[in-house]
This record gives C-alpha cells, structure tokens and sequence, in this order.
C-alpha cells in the first residue's frame, strides 16, 4: 500500500541550497518511493541557537510504500551520506530531513512521532507546505493554514527561483 508521505528539508553549511536541491533529487531514489511534491526554496533564521547561518528550507511530499520507521532510517542514512554531525540541539548542519506527516497517522514510539511534534510551531515548515498543499490537516491539531498567523514573528522568505539560462 502506498502512502503519501511529508518531509521537511533544511540545511545551512556547505551551500544549503545545493544540499536542499541534492536532498530533493535524491528522495525520488528512495527505494519504493516517487517524489509527487515540492515546494520552493525558503530562507529562515535559525531557532533555538540562534548564533549560526540562516537556513534553506524546503518540503516534498512523497508516494511511499515504505513503513514509518523504514523511511526515517532512509531519511537518517540520506543526512548522513551529506555529512550531517549531530553535534548539539539545533547545531548547523548540512541537511536536516524531518518526516512530518505520514499519511493521516497519528503516533509515538521511540524516536518517532507523527505527525511531527513541532510542525505547526516552524513557519519554515508551513509556509513550504502551504505552498504544494494548501488544504493539509495536521491529524490532531487542524488545518496548517490556521496555525501559519502564530508563526508570524519568523523570519521566512522564499528565495527566487533559479535563473533559467537562455541560449542566444
């Protein structure tokens, strides 16, 4: 069975665009899973510790036949193979991939909650998300567009898109 699956994207060292737009090729490779979404580039401040680069944010949304658990372990594995350290809570980093919704589940185990704790807290989530679908519900908490007003004090600009090259 397939499931429609939502993923955050962050990074802010070793050029975060490059690594967010790396990140969203790669999560098309995933094994049974097809990417079906994804929004623009987004700058945020960071939150938390706060003395370190902004951070490019994105979110897609997948079609998974993967289980939960499966395709954290494929998220994780894809952050490290971009050099990702955990070295403190809300350190820099070279790619930050969240699993935010997975489908309408509603869990928490060791190590994974859905939907993802925060989400309705991160204007770099919700305003991506908003951007590729703008009717999601977060299960337990309501729709996305009505928790994005508290987000407001955030600093999050989407970035222009890249720059088409014209052959003359």
């Amino acid at each position: 069975m397939k499931i429609t699956a939502t993923i955050g994207l962050g990074a802010n060292l070793n050029d975060p665009a490059a690594q967010v737009e790396y990140a969203l090729a790669e999560l098309d490779r995933l094994p049974a899973t097809r990417l079906l979404a994804r929004s623009s580039l987004y700058t945020s401040a960071p939150l938390g510790y706060v003395d370190q680069p902004d951070f490019v944010n994105a979110v897609a949304q997948v079609e998974t036949g993967l289980a939960p658990r499966a395709l954290l372990h494929a998220l994780l594995d894809l952050e490290q193979r971009h050099g990702r350290e955990r070295s403190f809570r809300n350190a820099p980093r070279t790619l930050d991939l969240d699993l935010l919704l997975y489908g309408s589940a509603r869990f928490r185990e060791d190590g994974l909650t859905l939907p993802h704790p925060r989400m309705q807290e991160r204007g770099f989530v919700l305003m991506p998300l908003l951007e590729i679908a703008p009717d999601t519900v977060i299960p337990g908490r309501g729709r996305a567009a009505d928790w994005l007003a508290a987000c407001s004090g955030q600093h999050v600009t989407a970035l222009p898109p890249p720059a088409v090259a014209v052959n003359a």
